[in-house]
């Protein structure tokens, strides 16, 4: 399928619908390349370390108490003894996944996959009781869907307000959904057009932090797992769901959608893995922010640069960052929490000049002066040389007093398909994180679990795993190690 025989008006051989659901339907365990099961695992490990970590934030908090006053249910929320119904326990455990953004992305895509399609696969297999391989298989699918849809986009969704998460991953949750309880082809299909009518996710909390955006991925799975549910009892949705004439393209993308490249939704599907191109966060902050910050530490770190001493700052920014983490800069030289701070190019460049590092612990020096000074003096600059989209670069140049200048340039940005983190520095980030919360014994046995999920008969045990005991909560709350 074609975006000419789109564009022409041709009635296409097969929807796109169609064809995923025939790769969905289809996919097995055994289908897995060894390398894709295990970096899948690995990314899994990477996401619930996240989640750990979230559990000790407010925002954490506060998202669990509304939706537990909802109703208690059956379903594990990780890091927790809380049992929520299904839907809710999905949107909680995205929640706490891309709470501190700090999870992957399919960077041609834009798309947070992790932290959509993990919770719905963990939920829904815990559901039907599946194998820890029928797990695994279920949410590799949704990586491979959630980042073909995201990249026929071609990044324009973020530029048209919407964030490409809670749009797409809406479409590969319902996938992953309709898996695990072995829907056929045609069911597959309506789950995916009745998910055109539930996929959202608005960009305006880029204004002022607001927290909107923790809950797309979450949401997504929410909406795939009741898009799921409905097409098994025959309700109709409908076939085009993403190239009809108010299909998600076309819809959301509006004069953009001439720009699409449908052909990636299918194009060698079962063949060429998206999973391998998902990049893992080093750092706690927008992946288009990421080289930027990554450049700016490289130089404190070689020039012991003095901030008092700097006359002013220049990042080169991809075209497609600046909407989202360089303007209105007024407001991203002042990020009002630290959530603003991590979509900040003048904050995260002002910070790795100043401290020589970027963590969770930086974040919260939102009102730290060296810091706000200097970010007075950043300024961005559209980069003539990225490699968007397919690497994010960023280029930092620090003009001082005295006329020197210094530059430090990350072409590929730490953690992409290029310059990949390995799985021993992803189990190393696990660990960090998730020591935030639990002690090192319970974080090893959380890590043994995950990197041997598809040796696990029992999705529930999986589950159960990853969420607290009711012992294990109360001794975090007494402060118990």
């Amino acid at each position: 399928m074609s975006a000419v025989e789109i564009a022409r008006g041709e009635q296409p051989q097969r929807r796109i619908s169609e064809v995923l659901s025939r790769f969905a339907a289809g996919l097995t365990y055994d289908a897995l390349p060894q390398d894709v099961r295990e970096r899948a695992k690995h990314l899994i490990l990477d996401g619930v370390g996240i989640a750990l970590a979230s559990t000790t934030y407010d925002f954490a908090r506060r998202t669990l108490a509304g939706l537990a006053s909802l109703g208690a249910g059956d379903s594990d929320v990780i890091g927790t003894a809380v049992k929520l119904t299904l839907r809710d326990a999905v949107l909680m455990n995205g929640v706490l996944i891309h709470g501190l953004d700090y999870d992957d992305t399919h960077l041609v895509g834009v798309v947070h996959a992790t932290s959509s399609c993990f919770p719905t696969a963990l939920g829904v297999a815990a559901q039907v009781n599946a194998s820890g391989r029928e797990l695994l298989a279920a949410y590799v699918l949704g990586i491979e869907v959630a980042g073909r849809l995201g990249a026929v986009a071609k990044g324009e969704l973020n530029q048209v307000g919407f964030h490409p998460t809670g749009v797409v991953a809406a479409f590969a949750c319902a996938l992953v959904a309709s898996r695990l309880h072995a829907m056929n082809e045609q069911q597959m299909t309506m789950a995916q057009g009745i998910a055109l009518s539930m996929a959202s996710g608005s960009r305006e909390y880029s204004a002022d932090g607001a927290w909107t955006k923790r809950l797309h991925p979450g949401w997504a799975g929410a909406a795939g797992i009741t898009s799921a549910a409905l097409a098994r009892q025959g309700f109709v949705g409908p076939r085009a769901a993403y190239e009809g004439r108010y299909g998600l393209f076309p819809l959301y993308l509006g004069a953009a959608a001439a720009k699409a490249d449908y052909a990636a939704a299918t194009a060698a599907l079962g063949e060429t893995w998206e999973l391998g191109e998902v990049a893992i966060k080093p750092l706690p902050a927008c992946q288009l922010s990421i080289a930027c910050i990554d450049a700016a530490i490289a130089l404190s770190r070689e020039h012991h640069i003095d901030s008092a001493e700097v006359a002013g700052v220049k990042a080169l920014v991809p075209q497609h960052a600046v909407k989202i983490v360089c303007e209105p800069l007024a407001d991203k030289r002042r990020p009002r929490n630290s959530y603003a701070a991590q979509f900040s190019i003048p904050f995260g460049v002002a910070c790795g000049l100043v401290h020589g590092r970027y963590g969770l612990a930086e974040l919260e020096h939102i009102e730290d002066p060296a810091i706000l000074a200097l970010a007075d003096k950043v300024e961005y600059e559209v980069d003539a040389r990225t490699g968007y989209p397919r690497h994010f670069s960023g280029e930092v140049i620090v003009t001082m007093k005295d006329g020197r200048q210094f530059a430090h340039r990350e072409q590929v940005n730490r953690g992409a398909a290029d310059r990949p983190l390995s799985n021993d520095e992803i189990v190393e980030k696990f660990m960090d994180n998730a020591g935030l919360a639990v002690a090192r014994e319970h974080a090893h046995a959380m890590r043994d679990t995950i990197l041997d999920m598809d040796r696990i008969e029992s999705a529930c045990e999986i589950s159960r795993r990853l969420a607290l005991g009711r012992g294990d909560a109360a001794a975090r709350a007494s402060g118990a190690p």
